[in-house]
């Protein structure tokens, strides 16, 4: 017998499940060969693989028809159930990584994004690499946050080195956090999209996600954590080795950066080309390379990485 468990994420149990559990009770009785147990926003369910398979393809269902119309009713949830094709979005509802806020639903969109999320599952260490607008950081904190809902760790750790663009730290006006908030703001977007702001405020208070510059994870060892070291690039070696030595029990690390976009004084200190070369033949850990047929953003962003790379190409002739 195998066991699963999936979150509904931030939908009320009460509208998903049903008044005094009616809704709950009918997703059921489809399923008279599965154990199925509500505990809040987790369903537990227990049974044989295949059975399984097809009760989490139609809850799925469910929630994208929830996130979508941001109401499920009894008559909704017959249907979906009955229906050879369950999901209404021509979307493979596996894409699925997690549903954000205002129905938004973060999907892995490209090939690439997809190996990260299978490699996810059988490696604790991962180096992502690839140009800027490939979803390399979008999608590894869609993956913390499902761990994190899914109660498979205790914490997310967000992180990148604090390299100066132009400016000296010192220079710039404010506190310390007010120095450094600005490098760490697009980690403040991506965690925006996927978790209601009071929630996430409360998971920022309670140090259950800690969004913090790599100077910051020296001496720590990071136990039940879902860590995320993004633009890597910009690590030295030393500063990437301690990083990486910092992986303590139940951890999984993603290490993300763009080759191209090193800021170093000297671009043969970066840490992230180095790590990966040698230890790309070590169990546990994977390397996946986006590349720019990933980039989701803008549509003008892929041309532009296309004619700084055919730029450089020409520049090494």
């Amino acid at each position: 017998m195998s066991e699963r468990k999936i979150s509904i994420g931030n939908i009320d149990p009460v509208e998903f499940y049903g008044v005094n559990n009616t809704k709950f009770t009918t997703l059921k009785e489809f399923f008279p060969k599965l154990k199925i147990t509500a505990r809040g926003e987790e369903i537990i369910i227990q049974g044989e693989e295949k059975d399984i398979d097809l009760l989490v393809s139609k809850i799925n269902a469910l929630l994208e028809h929830y996130n979508k119309y941001n109401m499920l009713t009894l008559a909704n949830l017959k249907r979906i159930i009955l229906e050879d094709n369950a999901v209404e979005n021509p979307e493979d509802p596996s894409s699925i990584i997690v549903f954000g806020n205002n129905g938004k639903i973060v999907r892995a969109r490209t090939p690439h994004q997809r190996a990260l999320v299978e490699a996810v599952k059988t490696n604790d260490l991962l180096f992502v690499t690839g140009p800027a607008g490939s979803g390399k950081t979008y999608t590894a904190i869609a993956i913390a946050v499902k761990a994190l809902r899914n109660k498979e760790v205790k914490r997310i750790i967000l992180s990148r080195p604090a390299v100066e663009a132009g400016e000296n730290l010192g220079f710039l006006p404010g506190d310390m956090k007010e120095k450094i908030d600005p490098y760490l703001q697009p980690l403040y977007d991506a965690l925006s999209d996927m978790i209601p702001p009071r929630k996430l405020a409360e998971y920022l208070e309670s140090e259950i996600i800690q969004i913090a510059p790599l100077a910051y994870m020296r001496g720590r060892t990071l136990n039940d954590a879902f860590v995320i070291l993004d633009e890597a690039q910009n690590t030295t070696r030393n500063q990437l080795k301690m990083f990486l030595t910092r992986m303590g029990v139940n951890a999984k690390f993603i290490v993300t950066g763009d080759i191209s976009q090193i800021d170093l004084p000297n671009r043969e200190d970066s840490g992230l080309a180095h790590a990966s070369r040698i230890l790309r033949d070590i169990k546990g850990i994977a390397i996946v390379q986006f590349d720019n047929d990933d980039i989701v953003r803008h549509r003008l962003v892929k041309e532009i990485v296309n004619a700084y790379n055919k730029e450089t190409n020409n520049n090494n002739r």
